[in-house]
């Protein structure tokens, strides 16, 4: 038997016909549900939008203004979860069936109703409310015990990050990610996504800093066929991709100035309109946007719109880096322990007590990426049961530093008073990449810079080499 309703079960009614709606609102109030009513789908939808959460939808189809199925329609883009069971009246009820399948109905009762039939579904439908209240609550309680989407931590500083996702999740209002690289940046985005109305539309992520700046527009905005050479046919962007969604926007701090200019416009317009295009299209997304560059210094360079930055950040979410909260290394090893051991089949059930104290003593200039890797490679290397230092990385914990002295150590570099900061960089970069063997990706994570920062700051240093040789 089907459990009764929830205490303060409300129940929102449907109907064009009063007499209708106000029987329905009547019978169903004498079974223990608080029943409300509306005239159409558009008042429906203001009452949805109310201060007083609706927990199940009864709705005729056809009514004026807003129907049926313009109703559940709005509801399934908004990313809406409330049981709908639809009304129907006699021999509509393909056009019921196709309500269910087509637009997420709970289920459909053909008119004049069944009391008991109603009152069966409204119980189950309760149920499955209760269930996913439930789900919701058990995911609240695991981020405040250090868990969160992907993201794993308790100390003070990720819990400020945890209570920031919780309280933006619900708005539509752009978000700014900022952090060092391997943070865990694209986690916050995909954490904000899935706590959101949108959950159940697309999340669309674009790095900036990996795209030419002669591709990007298109990236972004799409492409009609000729727009340019190559354009063989028409190519929807990432805004018109991620509609009803969520759109990442990575290392925003490497877009050129010009499209940002373009950016700002589709933010304030919510309009999109391809490359080659004559018409716009309206686009509903939400936008997040990070990096790991100081805004504030590419704002005085010039480098970052500064009106650009204001839609932005209208929530700020700085990350912390690894180093300042090694007291979630216990808890973000055992989960990429348990996440890696899924991904390669292996049965490792945790680290040796002698290499967590050489986490804690590790700057880990690559964040918790970083961590990853280093794991990933001893899961591998070990199999299964405990991780041993033999089995981490032969360069893992040796330092990389900047001496004011001079040595001959390889992991040294002499810094002579009066050097320049750019001379300094220089040293460093080339440092890092005979530290790494050349390997230009770990370089950049160790750096804190993206990949194509270094890539610009070497085709810098060969420039000015061949100018100095000319």
């Amino acid at each position: 038997m089907d459990a009764g309703p929830p205490a303060k079960t409300r129940v929102l009614i449907v109907d064009d016909e009063q007499l209708e709606r106000s029987g329905l609102a009547s019978m169903v109030g004498s079974w223990g549900y608080e029943a409300e009513t509306a005239a159409d789908g558009q008042e429906a939808l203001d009452r949805l939008n109310g201060a007083l959460p609706i927990q199940v939808l009864v709705t005729d189809l056809m009514m004026p203004r807003v129907d049926g199925f313009e109703l559940l329609r709005r509801l399934g883009a908004r990313g809406s979860q409330i049981p709908a069971i639809v009304l129907t009246a006699f021999g509509n009820i393909e056009t019921a069936v196709a309500a269910m399948h087509e637009l997420g109905a709970f289920w459909f009762l053909e008119k004049p109703i069944e009391p008991s039939a109603l009152r069966a579904l409204l119980a189950r439908a309760a149920s499955q409310c209760r269930l996913r209240e439930q789900a919701e609550r058990l995911r609240r309680q695991l981020s405040y015990q250090g868990i969160l989407g992907e993201l794993v931590g308790s100390a003070p500083a990720m819990q400020q990050v945890f209570s920031l996702i919780r309280q933006v999740a619900p708005s539509t209002v752009p978000v700014l990610v900022t952090g060092e690289s391997g943070t865990g940046k694209e986690l916050v985005a995909r954490a904000i996504h899935e706590l959101s109305p949108r959950r159940n539309g697309p999340f669309v992520a674009i790095n900036c800093a990996a795209l030419p700046e002669t591709l990007m527009e298109s990236e972004l905005f799409g492409h009609e066929k000729g727009a340019f050479t190559g354009a063989v046919e028409r190519r929807a962007g990432c805004f018109e991709l991620a509609q009803h969604g969520t759109l990442l926007l990575d290392e925003i701090g490497e877009m050129p100035v010009a499209t940002q200019a373009k950016l700002l416009r589709v933010l304030e317009d919510s309009r999109v309109r391809r490359l080659g295009g004559r018409h716009e299209v309206a686009v509903d997304v939400r936008v997040i946007a990070s990096t790991n560059k100081t805004i504030e210094e590419s704002l005085r360079k010039a480098q970052f719109r500064e009106d650009l930055y204001y839609r932005l950040a209208v929530i700020h979410i700085p990350l912390p880096p690894l180093r300042q909260r090694l007291e979630d290394l216990p808890a973000l090893t055992e989960a990429l322990l348990q996440d890696l051991n899924r991904k390669h089949g292996c049965r490792v059930a945790e680290v040796h007590p002698e290499v967590m104290a050489l986490f804690r003593r590790h700057p880990w200039p690559g964040n918790v990426r970083e961590l990853r890797n280093v794991l990933e490679r001893a899961v591998i290397l070990t199999g299964e049961g405990s991780i041993t230092a033999a089995k981490l990385p032969a360069a893992f914990g040796t330092p990389v530093l900047i001496h004011a002295h001079p040595a001959d150590e390889r992991d040294f570099v002499t810094l002579p008073v009066g050097i320049t900061v750019d001379e300094a960089e220089k040293a460093l970069i080339q440092l890092t990449l005979r530290h790494t063997r050349n390997n230009k990706t770990r370089a950049a994570e160790i750096l804190g810079i993206s990949l194509k920062t270094l890539f610009n700051k070497l085709k810098e240093y060969d420039a000015a080499g061949k100018g100095a040789g000319a």
